[in-house]
């Protein structure tokens, strides 16, 4: 996802398997409650909810909140609170049962049946049914309705690609087989299928609440939050009554979208929770200031990235493009444009991916070896390459102090003056060079290799194609030893480094400060529904 939390101990989530009759299995890279019949989720704790009261945080305004059109970060943080799936992720970010109670997997791992909860209902308490999810995908794959993530997300379901194509009413592998029974049927095995539902493109969506105009304003979701007012200034979202899972402690979450300094307004005690930046990171570091006690480090599963349109000049010669990325000093950004808030990327694969660990760093900082790269490459000098624009999100003139000192950096090592502009959607302009970050759906190294970088993934934006990365990416799909299929992620990356359609930059880690009244927070390294398990204690 264009565009954040911690797992707990394994020991507990091992517990918890053991009290379920089921194994843990480490299944593509993630660890997974497998029992070779049926999955299933854990009896609920039972507790009521805790405190009530209203939450305040800081957030920004959403591109979307249609679940099928989400493809920003920022959009997915209120959407995974207002809708659901038939799958969901936890603040492990394991895969756990949501609108589905359990599911069984054929013995070919290529049908999925699902069953839903008794007492699964949308917020104004009508039952969700399977003709609700059959409605809900076959909605998110309609040509009319353009969303570009359905063939990323929903493409290995048999029948989508003629769904958008136009050329099916129905999507062939979703069959309702009962009110509370649906069958799903994917092309081959996949060991990520399940953890690609959890991404909104699969969430259900009430088919009369959709007809309506403007429907988006007062949305009829399954999660644990409503949504009751969305403006410039502000979005609230209001505890779900009908909640099929455990009911969300919070009374409201309130959102507030501008109006002053995060850190300020935390500091005075209107907001609860808040992002640090690095213009306050050194103090709230320093152990002597009363902010450090309320200070977590939350690593991330992301990456920021430089991306090159390898079909446009210069950036067709893989040459200049090596050159770009040798070029950059990881370190030296991180350290004084981030002031140490960043890891600096030594590939693409972010560190702490579950089951994905590379031999060495891909990356290096090696100037006149991107000189020579330069002048080996077809154009041979600086002066003979064509004008290069790089484009970034934003069109109010302000460069950032991260893209001047990439542009300084440029300039200074390679005597490339680069131009910049900028657009609130940069990658509809087709853009020759662009800046960006990518931040993982779901914990396998699968959502950052095959969906960015196969050559037939719509979010392959570089427009990059190495058969050899494709033939790897394509095996490791519907392999079903770790091991085996690590290593052909490892090998499908050393690729894809060397070709340098993407220059990594860095892997964010978020500096959160917590109220010491504000409790159940649980941090993670991806978008997951974290809303519904905090309280206030005060």
């Amino acid at each position: 996802m264009s565009g954040s939390r911690w797992p707990v101990l394994l020991l507990g989530l091992l517990l918890a398997c053991l009290l379920a009759g089921c194994c843990l299995v480490c299944l593509g890279g993630g660890w997974f409650l497998f029992n070779p019949i049926t999955v299933s989720e854990a009896p609920l704790s039972g507790l009521s909810p805790v405190g009530g009261g209203t939450l305040r945080l800081f957030g920004s305004a959403p591109d979307t909140l249609d679940p099928a059109l989400v493809e920003d970060v920022v959009s997915a943080e209120y959407v995974v609170e207002i809708f659901g799936g038939l799958t969901a992720l936890d603040g492990q970010l394991q895969v756990v049962p949501d609108l589905a109670e359990r599911w069984e997997v054929s013995a070919d791992g290529r049908s999925y049946t699902f069953f839903l909860r008794e007492n699964a209902c949308f917020q104004n308490g009508r039952r969700v049914t399977a003709d609700d999810v059959k409605y809900s995908l076959e909605r998110a794959c309609d040509p009319q309705l353009g969303s570009t993530v359905a063939p990323v997300y929903l493409g290995d379901i048999v029948g989508v690609g003629e769904k958008l194509a136009g050329q099916a009413t129905e999507v062939h592998g979703v069959e309702v087989l009962d009110e509370r029974t649906v069958r799903i049927t994917i092309d081959e095995p996949k060991a990520y299928f399940l953890a690609k539902l959890t991404y909104s493109t699969g969430f259900v969506v009430d088919r009369q609440n959709v007809e309506q105009d403007n429907w988006l304003d007062r949305p009829n979701g399954t999660g644990p939050f409503k949504l009751v007012s969305h403006s410039a200034r502000q979005i609230v979202l209001q505890r779900n009554e009908n909640y099929y899972r455990e009911p969300a402690r919070l009374d409201k979450v309130v959102f507030t979208l501008s109006g002053g300094s995060p850190m300020n307004m935390y500091e005075n005690g209107e907001l609860d929770i808040v992002s640090v930046s690095p213009a306050d990171v050194e103090r709230v570091r320093d152990p002597a200031n009363p902010l450090h006690t309320e200070l977590s480090t939350v690593p991330q599963l992301d990456i920021q990235y430089l991306g090159f349109d390898v079909t446009q000049p210069p950036f067709d010669d893989v040459r200049v493009r090596q050159a770009f990325a040798l070029a950059v000093d990881r370190q030296k950004l991180t350290d004084l444009v981030w002031m140490g808030m960043k890891v600096p990327a030594e590939g693409i694969v972010p560190p702490g991916m579950p089951g994905f660990q590379r031999e060495k760093p891909l990356l290096s900082y090696d100037v006149e070896r991107a000189r020579r790269q330069i002048a080996e490459s077809r154009y041979g000098s600086v002066d003979r390459l064509p004008p290069i624009t790089l484009s970034i999100s934003g069109s109010d003139g302000q460069l950032p102090s991260i893209i001047r000192a990439l542009v300084a950096m440029y300039r200074d090592n390679l005597g490339i003056e680069i131009q910049v502009e900028g657009s609130k959607d940069i990658l509809a302009a087709e853009p020759q060079m662009y800046y960006l970050g990518w931040i993982a759906d779901y914990p396998d190294p699968e959502d950052f290799l095959d969906l960015l970088f196969h050559s037939e993934s719509g979010l392959n934006r570089m427009r990059y194609a190495h058969v050899q990365v494709d033939e790897l990416l394509e095996e490791a799909r519907v392999e079903t030893d770790a091991t085996r299929r690590a290593r052909l992620y490892q090998q499908a990356e050393e690729l894809i480094v060397s070709d340098a359609p993407w220059v990594p930059l860095w892997h964010n880690v978020d500096y959160m400060l917590t109220k010491p009244y504000v409790k159940g927070v649980t941090y993670a390294a991806a978008v997951f529904p974290w809303l519904s398990s905090v309280y206030l204690e005060k």
